[in-house]
């Protein structure tokens, strides 16, 4: 990340990049910093979105070099290639508006009629421009590898596809106000993406209700269909996934499952981060941590708030 990217033989410094993305790399220097950002937000968001799951993500700090989990066309993987691509699009389309890249700049203004208490101006996402360079570069590596198995491929370019729609159908009108003392006289408007870490709450649903399919010639050509005959067709918004996870609650290198031992767990909840549920039924041992916290705090006239800081013991509990 602290690469200048003035030069084209930078573009051998990242590790894991087809022949297709290396030219792409050579040709758009000025985008391998969002590139880059995107990958470390990839990382970093999925393991804050799974923090609370069984499986917490924690193999996607391997990337490029994948474990099992994320292999193997299983649910995981489904998740962390939506993600990543809608991270591509996501990075280069914010990029734009800084004017932080000479191909691109705000999005064009919505041809959508204003409404009567304000207008459209400031500077939108250019969700257009980082859709098309982003596909570029996420999509590369499928369509251009004759190694992969036809169905992995077929798997990974839909949930690209997913991640890249769930980021597009998250475009929302953001606005500034003007006038005297904020009085919001007059608001300018623009379109806007909100955080990656909403793009991927949304993906997360679409995880929960994944959809299990096989790779199965329908009419001329291979398709995308429910493995179960009573499950309704695969949309454009489904996540798909060909293998079923391991329940991750013991380690198992060959499945890329590294357990829940030690991982910590909340007693009082009843979802997935339950020490029932989270511990596997193994039960948990509980310990003690002293933690400082912001304490007897008082707002001041005008304008901060002063806080003392207080040391108190806190429960922790962890899986057997």
């Amino acid at each position: 990340s602290g690469v200048a990217w003035n030069e084209s033989q930078h573009c051998r410094l990242l590790a894991g990049l087809v022949p297709d993305q290396f030219q792409m790399c050579r040709r758009n220097l000025e985008v391998m910093p969002s590139i880059i950002r995107a990958a470390l937000q990839t990382k970093t968001v999925c393991q804050k979105t799974f923090s609370d799951m069984r499986w917490n993500c924690s193999s996607i700090q391997r990337a490029p070099s994948f474990g099992p989990d994320l292999l193997k066309g299983t649910r995981e993987s489904a998740f962390v290639y939506a993600l990543a691509a809608a991270a591509a699009a996501h990075s280069i389309a914010h990029t734009c508006t800084l004017g932080e890249l000479p191909h691109c700049s705000c999005g064009s203004l919505p041809t959508e009629v204003p409404g009567p208490d304000f207008r459209w101006g400031g500077c939108g996402d250019n969700l257009h421009y980082g859709l098309q360079l982003g596909a570029a570069f996420a999509d590369s590596p499928l369509t251009s590898s004759k190694l992969r198995p036809q169905a992995l491929k077929a798997m990974h370019l839909h949930n690209n596809a997913v991640g890249r729609q769930v980021l597009s159908d998250s475009l929302d009108t953001k606005c500034k106000c003007h006038g005297v003392s904020g009085s919001c006289s007059v608001k300018t408007c623009w379109k806007g993406l909100p955080d990656l870490g909403e793009i991927a709450s949304d993906l997360k649903s679409k995880y929960l209700a994944a959809i299990k399919v096989t790779h199965r010639l329908i009419g001329p050509r291979k398709q995308l269909v429910p493995k179960e005959v009573d499950v309704r067709p695969v949309t454009e918004t489904d996540l798909v996934y060909l293998s079923s996870s391991p329940d991750y609650c013991t380690p198992n290198l060959h499945l890329g499952s590294l357990g829940t031992q030690d991982r910590q767990c909340n007693k009082t909840s009843a979802g997935s981060d339950s020490c029932n549920l989270m511990c596997c039924g193994r039960g948990y041992n509980a310990y003690t941590e002293e933690v400082v916290e912001r304490c007897h705090c008082k707002y001041h006239w005008c304008c901060y708030v002063v806080c003392k800081k207080c040391q108190q013991k806190v429960e922790r509990y962890v899986c057997k």
